[in-house]
This record gives structure tokens, C-alpha cells and sequence, in this order.
């Protein structure tokens, strides 16, 4: 078994102590450095006095990527199952 390893993310001036398994670290701290740049960002662009309203920010932006990510998933799929009909059909229609 994998032992766990302690790290500690910085996040909108504040610091996580977080146990992880070591598989996990890259990934959260490649997030919390997105994070940390899109708080730059939104509070460069925009008047914002509250870190909460830039880290509501932050979580509705990164939800709508994932989101838009499904959707542009699901259309590949139906596209690709679309076009496998087709060849299904003209395949159907070859051998008859």
C-alpha cells in the first residue's frame, strides 16, 4: 500500500495542509497554480473586493470548461455512432 504523502497549497492567500496519495500531487498543484493564475486575472480585469466573489468566479469558469468539455464529448460520440450507421448501411446495402 502506498503511503500518503502531506503537502501544503497555497490558494487565494490562504494554505491547505492536504494528505494525498503521491499520484495526486502533480495534479493539485498543476490546479492550485490554475487557480492561483485565474484569481490574477479576474482581479486584474474586474473591480472585485471580496476573494470569495473571485474564487466563485474561479469554480463557475473551471465548471463550465468540464461542462463544455461533456457536451462537446457527447457530440463526438453521436457524430461518430451517426457516421457508423452509415457505413453499417452502406456495407448492409453492398452485401445484399
Amino acid at each position: 500500500m502506498t503511503e500518503k504523502l502531506k503537502i501544503k497549497l497555497s490558494i487565494a492567500d490562504r494554505v491547505y495542509p492536504l494528505t494525498i496519495n503521491p499520484d495526486q500531487e502533480e495534479g493539485l498543484r498543476k490546479a492550485a497554480k490554475k487557480i492561483e493564475a485565474m484569481i490574477k486575472q479576474f482581479e486584474q480585469s474586474y473591480a472585485v473586493r471580496d476573494k470569495q466573489d473571485v474564487l466563485a468566479m474561479c469554480a463557475l469558469q473551471f465548471a463550465a470548461q468540464v461542462e463544455q468539455k461533456a457536451i462537446d464529448k457527447n457530440d463526438d460520440t453521436t457524430n461518430a455512432a451517426n457516421r457508423l450507421n452509415d457505413l453499417n448501411d452502406l456495407l448492409h446495402d453492398y452485401l445484399s
